[in-house]
Parts: structure tokens; sequence; C-alpha cells
């Protein structure tokens, strides 16, 4: 697909009139010529960067390093979105629907094929904090048991076992981060430290959207496993990021998004629950058009969902496994890693995020010395350069999450971005 260059002002303009719609319609993608997916390799069989990038709207003049937060999607996901949304409002008869339906289940074995896992397994969900807390809630704990968590875990995990620790006295106990990052034996012994006879259930992120810190999974659900406790791990900043091999890993649930690093439509997500643990885990919603495979048939009655949506989900699940999981992993890292390395030359800048690759992916958090981390993002959007702020005591910052569809480039403009107003001030 062609890339289509705006200049700053039109594009502000446009964003004004309506946002993604708006920039949709200027790039004539809706109601136009279909747009293919094109995958891009060279005829050496390296993947062709530039050619990943022109399948996305965003403008050139757009540096896009928000990933941890909202990914944008490919134009051919989009695309599939809105012509099976057009056709199933201009046909919506039974057999259309029955047909849609049918997607669901395409998408799951995708999920399940992805994940290295089966499709028995996989449940599809909107995001990773409805997934979350159907584990939270689908749990039976009682007053006396308790729940591990980390204390930096996102708050559709933590407030979740909180909230219901109130409601029926089970104990949560927190286990807090350390920043550097102290190494996983640390957290290692941290974790089995806090478990007693009485824990029932570990919950943690596997890769911290806050400073971007890597933890064991698979380490820690070997320590639960063998004491016998459920293990959730919060793969919000690792699905569509990080080559997951849950297979691997072996967790007891393990929850994603795909609105983040997939890449994917909005409100979809999922659910991994183990074989092991199914017999344990109750249905949180009653309702009609379960799934057809595993668990499915029990815990996925949501009623009417946004079926076109659900197909693009598993469309954008083949692009990335078509590209290869690990180069996308590799790819991403290594911005982030070019990303520190220039921050690590400004003097004043204090980095969050470690130096290690082995501890850490693509996200990449830093304090800009005496500037307000708020008034950095901003500017740096009015720049066209579209990032996160972290408030709090322990790491207010900025945040920079950078993901395959970016390049050197964008880490000039943005660390550029960065020394210019620590020179000139805000």
């Amino acid at each position: 697909m062609a890339t289509h260059s705006m200049s700053r002002r039109e594009f502000a303009r446009l964003f004004a009139m309506g946002g993604s719609a708006a920039i949709l319609s200027h790039q004539t993608l809706l109601g136009s010529k279909p747009v293919r997916i094109t995958y891009p390799f060279t005829s050496a069989g390296t993947v062709d960067w530039k050619t990943v990038r022109s399948q996305f709207l965003m403008p050139p003049e757009l540096t896009v390093l928000n990933a941890a937060n909202l990914c944008p999607s490919p134009a051919p996901v989009l695309e599939t979105v809105y012509n099976y949304t057009q056709r199933l409002d201009s046909e919506p008869v039974p057999s259309y629907r029955a047909e849609m339906r049918e997607v669901k289940e395409h998408t799951r074995k995708q999920l399940a094929e992805y994940l290295k896992v089966t499709p028995e397994e996989i449940l599809i969900t909107r995001n990773t904090s409805e997934s979350n807390n159907w584990v939270s809630n689908g749990l039976d704990l009682k007053a006396g048991d308790e729940v591990v968590i980390f204390s930096d875990n996102h708050p559709s995990n933590n407030e979740a076992w909180k909230e219901r620790g109130k409601r029926f006295g089970f104990i949560v106990k927190e286990v807090l981060p350390l920043n550097p990052h102290p190494g996983f034996d640390y957290y290692l012994e941290a974790f089995e430290k806090a478990m007693t006879p009485r824990t029932r259930v570990l919950s943690f992120t596997h890769l911290s959207n806050t400073v971007g810190d890597l933890f064991p999974a698979k380490e820690l659900c070997v320590m639960a496993r063998k004491r016998g406790i459920i293990t959730l791990v919060d793969g919000a900043q690792s699905f569509g990021l990080l080559d997951v091999d849950l297979s691997d890993i072996q967790p007891d649930f393990y929850s994603g998004s795909a609105h983040k690093w997939p890449c994917g439509p909005k409100e979809t997500g999922v659910l991994f629950v183990n074989k092991a643990i199914q017999d344990r885990f109750w249905p949180s919603m009653y309702s009609a058009y379960k799934g057809r495979e595993g668990l499915a048939q029990t815990h996925e009655g949501l009623g009417q969902r946004d079926t076109p949506a659900l197909y693009a989900f598993g469309q954008q699940i083949e692009f990335l496994r078509k590209i290869g999981q690990g180069k996308i992993e590799e790819r991403s890292g290594d911005i982030a890693t070019k990303i520190i390395e220039e921050l690590q030359k400004i003097k004043g800048v204090y980095i969050y995020t470690p130096n290690e690759r082995a501890l850490r992916s693509a996200v990449v958090t830093f304090r800009p010395a005496n500037l307000k981390p708020a008034k950095v993002v901003k500017a740096l959007e009015e720049d066209g350069i579209v990032s996160a702020s972290l408030g709090g005591e322990d790491w207010a910052g900025v945040r920079f999450s950078p993901h395959f569809y970016n390049s050197n480039s964008d880490v000039e403009r943005a660390v550029g971005a960065i020394r210019r107003y620590l020179r000139k001030g805000l």
C-alpha cells in the first residue's frame, strides 16, 4: 500500500475533525480498492521493515512510540473490520450470522498455534482487563486463603484481587519492586518468601508496563506449581511483543490484549486456561453464542460479539506469524536498545529501564532531568511524537515503547526532541 504524506498542519486539522476516522477518510481506505496484506520479505528472505511500516495508516510525520498503551492496526485489519461489518449490516440474515460465528473458531485455532497450546485452552475475551477479572472472579477463594501479587501489576490485576479479598475474606500479599531491576534471582527469592501453606494464587506481570522489567515467568510458574499454587501471568506487555511459548512457560492462566503489541482490532483479547486447572475455574458470565471448543463451551457466553473484529484478530495473528514473532521481538528490542544508548548520552536523564537486554524488552522509561514528564509528553505530541507519561513517586517519567513498525529515524526524532527540550526548556 502506498504511503500518503501530509503536512503537520493538515494532519492536525484532520485529527481535530475526527481523529482516526478523519485520517481513514483522507487515506480513502474505506470503500476503495481492497487492501491486501503484503508480506514484507526481501528476495533473501529477510524482513523488509519499510514494507511493514507502509501497511500502517500513520503518516510519515508521526512517530508512534506508545505500543505499551495502544498500537495502531495495519490497513488490512481495518479493512477487514469495515468490510465484514458492512456486509453484516447489509445482509443481517441467519446464514451470514452463522458464517461469522464460525470465524471465532478459526481465530481460536490461530491463537492456539501462535501461543503453542490447544484451542480447547483458549478463551477469546475483549482485553487483558476482562481476562484478569475472569480469573479473580472465577476461582473459589475463601477467608484465610492468600493471593500473592506483584505490587507493580496493572490495576486490572491488583485492584480486582484486593476488592474481591475484601468481599470474600482472603488475604492479598504484595511483593514490592526494586529499581533498578535486581535480577531474576532476587524476585524468585522474594516471591518464594511471600508464599505460605495458605497461598492459593500467584499473580504477576510478564513484562511491567511501568519501567519494562521482565520477569522469570517460567521459573515462577514452576515454583508455584510445586506448591500447588495457581498462576496468572499478565501478558498485556508480552503478547504480540515476545515470542511467547505457553507450552514451555506452563502458567495456569495467561492474559493478553489485541490492541497493544499485536496491533489487532480493539476490544479483542485472549485468556489461556491450562487444561490442568479448568475444573476449578467457574464462568463469570452466562449468555448465548458460546464457543465450540473446550472451555469456551461454558465460559464464553458473552452474547452478541463483534464478529468482524474477531476475524480481523485472527488475520493479524497470522500476519505476525508470517513475519516471525522472534524477529518482531528482536526488532523491537533493538530499537529500544538504541533509545537507551542515545538517552544515556544526555546529561541529567535517568533511565529506570534496565540496560541489560535479558531483563527487559521494548519498554523504556526515563526521568527527563528536571522537566515535568507530563509537559514533555505534551510537547512531544505537538512535535508529532507519541509517548506516555508516568506519575507516582517511584518512577515519574516519560515512557517510550517502540515496536516493529518503528525505525532508527524515529529514535533520532524522539531523542533529539528530548535533547532540545533540556537545552531550551519548555
